[in-house]
């Protein structure tokens, strides 16, 4: 399991998706989200701007990223 340090409040899956090189890009990203190959906390998520906040995490195929908050 990989941490996200997050610096906001909150970070859009799609974002998330292509910082992390998780999709090669924006579209690739939404195609993703859209194919259903997502998950948030276990769940399959379509949402493709889906607020993460710390506490959560993402599934994609082998990878699990848990959104962390940012140590100042």
């Amino acid at each position: 399991m990989q941490d996200f340090q997050l610096q906001g409040e909150f970070i859009e899956l799609n974002v998330l998706l292509k910082l992390l090189a998780l999709a090669p890009s924006g579209g690739g990203a939404k195609a993703l989200i859209a194919a259903g190959e997502v998950r948030v906390d276990g769940l399959v998520e379509t949402r493709i701007r889906r607020k993460l906040r710390p506490g959560q995490t993402v599934s994609v195929a082998d990878d699990e990223i848990r959104i962390v908050k940012a140590v100042p």
